[in-house]
């Protein structure tokens, strides 16, 4: 199906007059490759975590819509991503996490990488005992590298290299919460999970960005943190979400709580934000604690959801604090599972052939409506320019 452009003009009008993306962005497989090139790999979308590459030499595994990639820590600590294929003969060189100790070695022939991406040694490229060839130029040879950035601790790639720099694209949202760029603390399995849900990705976008549904979908969030005391984020046209004047800090059955974030303002006593980051990253931050929610577009209509939580200080990782942790974890889970009727039942109806996208409170669903009209825009883009 090919997208059409005045559906999506439809979109990008201002919230009080625009109609939500059509059907077929929900239920189309062509409308979904469409996307997964214009929308997800144009611009900077989340894959992983550094966290789960912490020692140089770690390497794991991703797949991304069928694109398979290796998220690595080279020798001087930085995190890279390069393509997951041998330049010989396109073999998948790493199918599990793994510590590369010396090289990158491809299982098929035996092609060797270093953590740098360079290709190191050919063995028996020229024949028996001939580990060179003139045709066999190693510098032109090294791994693809993907261009990637560490924010928070998730891993993004701009899949296309289309994308202008990742702090340029996102320089307002830095600015905003450049107070939590300190180290992040994760502590394990107890601060980790993941749901499967059978609805396309961008819903849980939808759904994350606003807190119209709070006193329906999260009855015991709401007893505490009511709708009038939260707020839109509406100020960029790259991210969007809510905020809650209202945070109520977690304690233990002693009163213990996690230590905070240092160099907070008063402000953050009882605040905290909920923002997706476009195209497939939602985040949540605190005074004590953050979480990233990574977007995995399985296919069309299967999304799974991966979560991270992470400390402000080293202590709160550590066992003493574990039945904190798993209180916390508990807390977070039973309200991102209370989300997943509503992002299957929208799934459901977007097979409605009557249903022309929807409409938005001019009020309540601002932050709903900017991430609509992003991907609209994003398409529109990409459709100029392939018509140049």
């Amino acid at each position: 199906m090919t997208i059409a452009l005045s559906d999506l003009n439809a979109v990008t009008q201002d919230v009080a007059q625009a109609r939500g993306l059509p059907n077929a962005h929900y239920t189309d497989q062509d409308v979904f490759d469409q996307e997964r090139k214009s929308v997800l790999f144009d611009h900077w979308s989340g894959i992983g975590f550094a966290k789960d590459v912490p020692n140089s030499g770690d390497a794991k595994p991703v797949d991304f819509l069928g694109v398979p990639l290796l998220i690595l820590r080279d020798h001087e600590g930085k995190v890279r991503v390069y393509q997951n294929t041998c330049r010989h003969r396109g073999m998948i060189l790493i199918d599990k996490p793994a510590n590369i100790r010396g090289t990158i070695r491809c299982p098929y022939h035996s092609w060797c990488y270093g953590l740098d991406g360079r290709l190191r040694s050919t063995p028996h490229v020229g024949g028996p005992g001939q580990n060179v060839h003139e045709d066999i130029k190693r510098d032109e040879l090294g791994l693809i590298e993907i261009r990637s950035y560490v924010w928070l601790d998730v891993v993004y790639v701009n899949v296309s290299g289309k994308a202008a720099p990742f702090e340029e694209v996102h320089k307002d949202l830095m600015v905003r919460w450049s107070m939590f760029e300190k180290p992040l603390y994760h502590a394990g399995d107890d601060s980790s999970f993941a749901l499967d849900v059978s609805c396309n990705w961008k819903l849980a976008v939808e759904n994350y960005c606003e807190s119209y549904h709070l006193p329906w979908v999260h009855p015991g969030l709401n007893s505490y943190s009511r709708l009038e005391d939260h707020y839109n984020i509406t100020k960029a046209d790259r991210y969007a979400g809510q905020g809650t004047l209202v945070y109520r800090q977690l304690a233990g059955d002693n009163g213990t709580v996690f230590p905070d974030f240092e160099g907070l303002g008063s402000e953050w006593d009882t605040g905290a934000e909920y923002v997706a980051v476009f195209p497939n990253v939602l985040l949540g931050i605190h005074r004590d604690h953050y979480f990233a929610i990574l977007l995995e577009p399985v296919s069309l209509d299967k999304t799974r959801e991966h979560v991270e939580i992470f400390y402000a200080r080293p202590e709160a990782a550590s066992p003493a604090l574990a039945p904190l942790r798993e209180k916390n974890t508990a807390q977070w889970k039973e309200v991102f599972k209370e989300d997943i009727f509503v992002v299957e039942g929208m799934q459901k109806g977007r097979h409605a052939p009557f249903f022309d996208g929807g409409k938005f409170s001019p009020v309540m669903d601002g932050p709903t409506h900017l991430f609509h009209k992003w991907v609209a825009d994003a398409l529109i883009g990409a459709t100029v320019e392939a018509e140049k």
